[in-house]
């Protein structure tokens, strides 16, 4: 199999953390830098805001770097992505570009039939970033002429869809990579509302993406996913998808990994993390409660982003309900939905409390919130942990607590990360609708907490070729989950923690023992390899590409 000689990976999440795909790439960049250098070339937009972990040199391919501004007015910023391996990265200012986006749409829509007639909010923003990259990656190909050499341009999500379509058309030397990491009208069939797993037979993609005004996204990624050299998906879950929905059996199927690198050592540097932990969420949880919160309190969460139904938040509120309505269920519980919302400020009556060391007597008003949100009435979450009836009362031996902001350190209420906060759990449960891969849960094992995810996850699946998923005792338990059987589901959570909360200590430290060792068999040293697979294909896609035109012209 072919091998790459140069790798550039173009995606928004570049220095730019959104979502999943941040931690996709961030993680994965020390693998693959260790072999490549400087060969490896993430490209990201330069947005104008603070850019997450990017550390200019201007002494970093400066030569290229004034001859792509000169040449083809390719505004760059060159330097290092600040996450283990700090690979070489070049950020774009897209926006001048915006001027050709008329003749770039036509172009595309004339060679690849990508209709971008319906194109509304972000679609504009990312064709023109992915249009630049693209750019970027074929003037820094001919400016270092490495016509000799074997170069792979790697897309992912449809964000960069057009990138790699313009680059099929204009150097075709190039072999192109495309990965999509949720289908886009998968995703928004799941977030309205609808159906999705049992009834994927039935759907149409294009029908579906006219019903729900998604035609430009769906139509830049189907054709984008049929055109690339190589096109991948991140779970067998998603290959369904691609399968029906994009009509696009995926080349390869790459599942995500991870670096353990941000898992604190075994033995005492872990269990003062842990302790750390432990320690902040109860002193938050004890002022907003008006008591506090014992040692020994079972700590549980679900994180990620605010996708309702599609992360399962729902769920996760109904079996803390349920459990508190369950006379088995005997400990002093404390539940965490730890989700970004649209956040107005920290309590400032929660965070003086906390920096003065006030002693707290009586909850505080509304004491399962920590920070003050715009549209609060209109807040799912905080609506339905009312309209269950949690009051967080003294009498109740289960709490719940919303932490509706990104755990970036500066929160102003915990002021920790959210791997900082992570060790202090006890369990954690992200009962997924619909989920590509799940960081989440792998996260979770990565420093030694049981989790609880469904099969309609791709880790969930990937769980289950390592352990049976029946057993919490294991690490990782999977649960069933399809359209409709939801109380199956709250059900079966509820059983999954009734079975740990029972264990006592030497049962728990085996739990995050088998934590651990699955964790190990999930990390990009074991997965890397399905990536190389992919840069296989559509190289010698690419070659067999330029001998053909070869053929064609002599």
């Amino acid at each position: 199999m072919i091998k790459p000689d140069y790798i550039f990976e173009s995606s928004w999440e570049v220095c730019h953390k959104v979502g999943g795909i941040y931690t996709v790439l961030s993680t994965m960049a020390r693998t693959l830098q260790q072999q490549f250098k400087n060969n490896l070339i993430f490209i990201g937009p330069d947005t104008g805001t603070p850019d997450t972990g990017f550390s200019e040199d201007r002494k970093l391919l400066s030569a290229w770097r004034k001859a792509a501004g000169k040449d083809e007015a390719l505004h760059v910023r060159v330097g290092r992505w600040t996450v283990c391996g700090e690979p070489l990265v070049v950020l774009i200012d897209f926006k001048p570009f915006f001027a050709g986006r008329d003749m770039l749409y036509y172009s595309i829509w004339e060679s690849f039939g990508v209709d971008s007639s319906c194109a509304y909010g972000d679609y504009d923003e990312a064709c023109i970033f992915a249009y630049a990259a693209a750019k970027v990656i074929r003037h820094f190909y001919q400016y270092h002429h490495l016509e000799d050499k074997h170069v792979v341009a790697h897309f992912h999500e449809w964000t960069t869809g057009m990138g790699a379509l313009y680059l099929q058309q204009q150097l075709p030397a190039v072999a192109t990579v495309f990965t999509t990491h949720a289908t886009s009208i998968g995703r928004s069939i799941a977030g309205n509302g609808k159906p999705l797993h049992d009834y994927l037979d039935g759907y149409n993609g294009d029908q579906m993406a006219a019903e729900l005004n998604m035609e430009a996204k769906h139509s830049l990624e189907k054709q984008t996913a049929h055109h690339a050299d190589c096109f991948t998906t991140v779970s067998e879950i998603t290959a369904l998808e691609c399968r029906r929905l994009l009509e696009k059996e995926p080349d390869m199927v790459t599942p995500n990994g991870f670096e353990p690198d941000f898992v604190p050592p075994a033995g005492e540097p872990y269990e003062a993390k842990r302790r750390q932990a432990r320690h902040a969420l109860r002193r938050v949880a004890g002022k907003l409660l008006g008591r506090a919160v014992s040692e020994d309190a079972f700590l549980v969460s679900i994180g990620g982003r605010y996708e309702y139904r599609n992360k399962g938040i729902d769920v996760f509120i109904d079996v803390m309900n349920r459990l508190r309505h369950d006379d088995t269920w005997t400990g002093e519980t404390v539940a965490f939905v730890m989700v970004p919302a649209w956040i107005y400020a920290p309590r400032a009556d929660l965070k003086e409390a906390l920096d003065k060391d006030i002693d707290i007597t009586e909850p505080m008003q509304t004491p399962f919130l920590t920070h003050w949100l715009h549209g609060m009435d209109e807040d799912r979450v905080m609506n339905f942990i009312r309209h269950a009836g949690f009051t967080n009362a003294a009498s109740e031996k289960l709490k719940i607590i919303f932490v509706p902001c990104y755990a970036d350190g500066k929160d102003g209420i915990f002021d920790m990360t959210y791997y900082d906060l992570l060790p202090g759990m006890d369990c954690t449960v992200f009962p997924s609708y619909y989920e590509p891969w799940g960081y989440t849960p792998m996260e979770s094992i990565a420093f030694g907490i049981p989790t609880v995810t469904t099969d309609l996850a791709g880790f969930g699946l990937w769980a289950k070729s390592i352990v049976s998923g029946h057993d919490i005792g294991e690490g990782v338990a999977v649960i069933h989950r399809t359209d409709d059987n939801y109380d199956n589901v709250v059900c079966d959570i509820s059983a999954c923690l009734r079975a740990l909360m029972q264990k006592n200590e030497t049962e728990r430290n085996a739990v995050a023992q088998n934590c651990f060792r699955t964790a190990s068999k999930a990390t990009w040293s074991h997965f890397i390899k399905f990536y190389f697979r992919a840069y296989g294909i559509a190289l010698e896609k690419a070659e067999k590409r330029m001998q053909d035109n070869l053929c064609r012209n002599t």
